[in-house]
């Protein structure tokens, strides 16, 4: 038995003696035990030689032949990608003929699968893609929020009275192509976002053939930006991010977009985010062998063109400071990225406590079990 087995039992014999006592509140109602064993811890944080914080998780690496290569703790129940399949989202815009009917560029490509930062160049792009073909800013239904970028950006749109809208969202080049693609099939705009809208029909048809997984039972809700969100498991999220970097398997149609998407984003990186991102600067540094795409809750997925291979993982604590550090672990694991490479990823994510006094005393590191 572990040391937190032994903890919980001693927690739980505490509650069952108080509750014993008439005059303790019986709160038995509320005890529940894990269905399942526990992910494994996969990143950790030292303060000398003690382990100070811990982030547990899991990791699916799949082939295009849909093959576990690796794995870490439960890739099987389903999670909610968030942003993370934006790129498998944008695929209709491409399959649609959208793309070639309005002349869209490499950067609105690549904001169409962004979850970008709110920089000038951001909403500029998007802001002028929208005007270019004729619809409204208002027409966007991804609501409003303050960009995420420096403070500087923030300072300068409170003090020049500007105000926050659906095109400071960091989904707004989304949002864009899911109206660029209703647009060019003559489709309503209004309710472009709702589930039983053509558009999202289509996402999901395209969800369900990536994924090789009929989500007609998956379980559904909304995400942040207001359009549907369905949970898929970390395999069939990894099988769908190897496909889309080495397509082979795909119908000509699907296989050219999927080439065409990762080569503007591969063009545009910093339409995925800014300067200070990681995802942005993998994407940079690895120069087009690697598509990384983050979402909330600690999820991230990738594709290895030269691999094969496909990468979905999530931190239990839904942090971005682990899933980052453990993405650069598994890509090292599998010998992705070069030193160099993985040099500039850890100085972004690695967590260095100083004292007052600029000596280091503790630092991230990847937990035993991903360095086996």
């Amino acid at each position: 038995m572990t040391s937190q087995e032994e903890a919980s039992c001693v927690a739980l014999n505490r509650m069952n003696n108080a509750a014993m006592d008439d005059t303790t509140p019986d709160r038995s109602a509320t005890v529940s035990l894990p269905k399942a064993p526990a992910n494994p811890i996969l990143v950790e944080v030292t303060r000398d030689d003690i382990v100070e914080s811990v982030h547990r998780g899991r990791v699916a690496v799949v082939d295009t032949q849909a093959k576990v290569a690796l794995q870490w703790g439960d890739i099987d129940t389903p999670v909610y990608p968030h942003s993370a399949i934006k790129a498998l989202q944008a695929l209709p815009l491409i399959e649609s003929g959208a793309a070639d009917a309005f002349g869209l560029s490499d950067a609105e490509l690549a904001i169409a699968c962004a979850s970008h930062s709110g920089e000038q160049w951001h909403i500029d792009t998007v802001r002028q893609w929208l005007a270019r073909i004729g619809i409204s800013e208002g027409a966007l239904s991804c609501g409003p929020h303050w960009p995420s970028h420096h403070q500087a950006t923030l300072h300068e749109i409170v003090h020049t009275n500007k105000t926050s809208g659906d095109i400071n969202n960091n989904c707004s080049g989304k949002h864009a192509g899911m109206l660029t693609t209703a647009h060019h099939l003559g489709e309503a705009l209004n309710g472009y976002n709702q589930q039983t809208h053509p558009v999202q029909q289509r996402i999901l048809g395209t969800l369900e053939t990536m994924c090789g997984l009929d989500l007609s039972r998956a379980p559904r809700s909304t995400d942040g930006c207001s359009v549907p969100a369905w949970a898929i498991p970390l395999s069939n999220l990894a099988y769908a991010f190897a496909r889309l970097g080495a397509p082979d398997d795909l119908p000509p149609g699907r296989a050219d977009a999927a080439l065409r998407l990762r080569k503007a984003i591969a063009a545009q990186p910093f339409m995925a985010g800014d300067n200070d991102r990681y995802c942005t600067t993998l994407m940079s540094v690895a120069g087009g062998t690697i598509l990384a795409e983050t979402g909330a809750e600690g999820v991230f997925c990738a594709t290895l063109p030269e691999y094969g291979f496909g990468i979905a993982l999530k931190c239990d604590d839904g942090g971005m400071r682990g899933s980052q550090y453990l993405l650069t672990a598994v890509l090292q694991r599998i010998g992705a990225l070069k030193d160099e490479f993985a040099a500039k990823l850890n100085a972004l994510v690695t967590v260095t406590a100083e004292n007052s006094n600029d000596a280091t005393i503790g630092i991230t590191q990847t937990a035993t079990i991903l360095s086996l």
